[in-house]
């Protein structure tokens, strides 16, 4: 086990964040490059940088001294439908950790952050959702308390 620290991020972590969010999209556009675009062509349309400056998102890093070995981002709101209760929601966006520091709990607590943080804040419920070819992901929010609770599927028309 490795000795790491946690905190909020900030807009010194952004050029480390920047670059571990091309190596995650870059991890599933490999996975799945006929529904992924390449980690290039998201760069240029999303930026981490957006949520550190809105107040409903946030920005955990996982740290061994000044390397962000891990992250975790997220959002909250109040979950309106036409059919559903309202409630006040959690989201995970994206959760990631360098692959040579997996296994070692970083995710596991970065996501305990987060979930806490999201009680703080008088959130409710909290979600994921997660690629179906990602059974490591699926397994991982499984044993973190995570249930299924929704069938979204595709169907090719082509």
């Amino acid at each position: 086990m490795i000795n790491f620290s946690l905190s909020a991020a900030s807009s010194a972590d952004l050029e480390q964040l920047n670059q571990l969010m091309f190596q995650l999209h870059d991890e599933h556009h490999q996975q799945c490059p006929e529904h992924f675009k390449t980690a290039e062509e998201i760069e240029q349309e999303k930026s981490i940088a957006r949520y550190l400056d809105d107040p409903e998102c946030l920005v955990y890093v996982a740290k061994q001294q000044d390397q962000v070995v891990g992250f975790i981002t997220g959002h909250f709101c109040e979950l309106v439908s036409t059919v559903s209760q309202a409630v006040a929601m959690g989201s995970v966006d994206e959760l990631y950790v360098v692959p040579a520091f997996r296994g070692q709990g970083i995710a596991s607590q970065l996501c305990q952050k987060l979930e806490q943080v999201f009680k703080d804040y008088g959130v409710k419920q909290m979600f994921v959702e997660v690629w179906d070819f990602n059974r490591s992901a699926q397994d991982f929010y499984q044993d973190a308390g995570f249930v299924q609770h929704i069938h979204w599927l595709r169907k090719p028309l082509v």
